[in-house]
């Protein structure tokens, strides 16, 4: 696992995350720079996909992207701690890496799911996102580098610091 500061865009690898809504069909941030980047074909092929449920994820292609795939979670929006978030936000993770597998995608990039204006709590978001990932890699999986690609240098410190605190587990 590795953790970058940069646009998730211009990311070579097999797949990236896109952290959606519910219609797929575009929106501020990560999903607004994935589409306006992927170009015009990514919004056709989401209207087929027919929305996605929270937690749950769907592939496109990477179309104009440096990535084959495209894959859509929509993360859980804050709302206090009180309904299921921190489960929905896992389930996003391990969505994605299930679908990354099926695809046989080797390279996964994911930013960080529900962190901005979904205000999940980001230290709390960093903490499920890096344990899901590394108990799926633990098992059998054909993912040899997952990213986590931040967007600003808050995020890229608060997962720096979570995978150094797994990584003094395992020492």
């Amino acid at each position: 696992m590795e953790v970058l500061q940069g646009d998730i865009t211009q990311i070579k690898v097999d797949a990236i995350v896109n952290a959606a809504n519910t219609t797929l069909l575009g929106g501020g941030g990560v999903d607004g720079a994935i589409h306006r980047a992927a170009g015009p074909a990514l919004l056709h092929a989401c209207r087929e996909l027919h929305g996605c449920d929270t937690g749950k994820a769907k592939v496109t292609k990477g179309y104009l992207l440096p990535a084959r795939y495209i894959i859509h979670t929509p993360g859980p929006i804050w709302k206090g701690g009180d309904f299921n978030e921190g489960k929905l936000l896992s389930s996003c993770y391990q969505s994605c890496l299930v679908l990354a597998d099926k695809f046989h995608c080797q390279t996964l990039a994911f930013p960080s799911i529900s962190t901005g204006v979904y205000h999940f709590p980001l230290i709390q978001a960093v903490h499920i996102a890096v344990k899901t990932i590394i108990e799926y890699l633990q098992k059998e999986s054909k993912l040899r580098k997952v990213f986590l690609i931040c967007f600003d240098e808050k995020t890229w410190k608060a997962y720096k610091w979570e995978i150094s605190g797994w990584l003094d587990q395992t020492e």
